[in-house]
C-alpha cells in the first residue's frame, strides 16, 4: 500500500469513532501526534525543549521504583483509551507490564496515571476536560505539571485537586508508592 503525506489542515471531517480514525491514519501519513474527541481531531503540540527535562527528570526517578524493576513503563506521547469517540495522548502516561502484553494482542488500554505538563496554549478548561477524560476512563491519577509556577497538581478524583511546590514530597499514590521526590528536585 502507498501512503502519502496529509498536510494537517486537509484532516477529515467526518469521523465519528476512534476506530475511523485510525483505520484512515493507517493509510495516511500526517505527521505529529492527535488526540480525537467526539469527532474533532486535535493536533498535540510535540514537546517543547523546555518541557523535555521534566520528562527526562520523571522517567529517571521511574527507573528507581519497584514498578520498573517489574517491567512497567512511564512512557510519553502515547495514546490512552476513553471511549470509543475519544482518544487522549498524555505526555507521560503509566503502564504495567501486563497491560504491554495486552497491547501486543491488540488491547486497547486506559491509563491510570496520567502526567501532563501545563503549555501556553491550554485554557483551564482545556486542563479541566483532559483530567476528567483520564478519570471517565477509570483513571486513578493524574499529576499536572504547571513549569512557570513551579507546582504539581495532583488530582485523585476529578473534581478536586492538591498543589506541591518547593520541598513538598509528591509521592504516585495509589498507582506507584515508590515514585516519590521533592518537588523542588523537578525544577533544579
Amino acid at each position: 500500500m502507498t501512503t502519502t503525506l496529509v498536510q494537517t489542515d486537509v484532516l477529515p471531517t467526518d469521523l465519528q469513532t476512534v476506530e475511523a480514525f485510525e483505520n484512515w491514519q493507517r493509510q495516511h501519513v500526517v505527521e505529529g501526534s492527535f488526540e480525537f474527541l467526539d469527532g474533532k481531531i486535535l493536533q498535540k503540540e510535540a514537546m517543547k525543549q523546555d518541557e523535555i527535562f521534566i520528562a527526562a527528570f520523571l522517567q529517571r526517578i521511574f527507573t528507581q521504583t519497584k514498578s520498573y524493576q517489574n517491567g512497567d513503563v512511564l512512557m510519553p506521547e502515547s495514546d490512552s483509551y476513553i471511549s470509543q469517540t475519544r482518544k487522549r495522548v498524555p505526555d507521560l502516561t503509566y503502564f504495567t507490564a501486563d497491560e504491554i502484553k495486552q497491547m501486543r494482542q491488540g488491547a486497547r488500554i486506559k491509563t491510570r496515571f496520567a502526567i501532563e505538563i501545563l503549555s501556553d496554549s491550554e485554557s483551564f478548561e482545556d486542563v479541566i476536560e483532559k483530567v476528567q477524560d483520564y478519570f471517565d476512563a477509570g483513571g486513578a491519577l493524574v499529576w499536572y505539571i504547571a513549569p512557570k509556577q513551579q507546582k504539581i497538581y495532583v488530582y485523585t478524583n476529578p473534581d478536586e485537586s492538591k498543589a506541591y511546590k518547593g520541598k513538598d514530597l509528591i509521592v504516585a499514590l495509589p498507582v506507584v508508592p515508590d515514585f516519590q521526590f521533592e518537588v523542588s528536585q523537578l525544577f533544579s
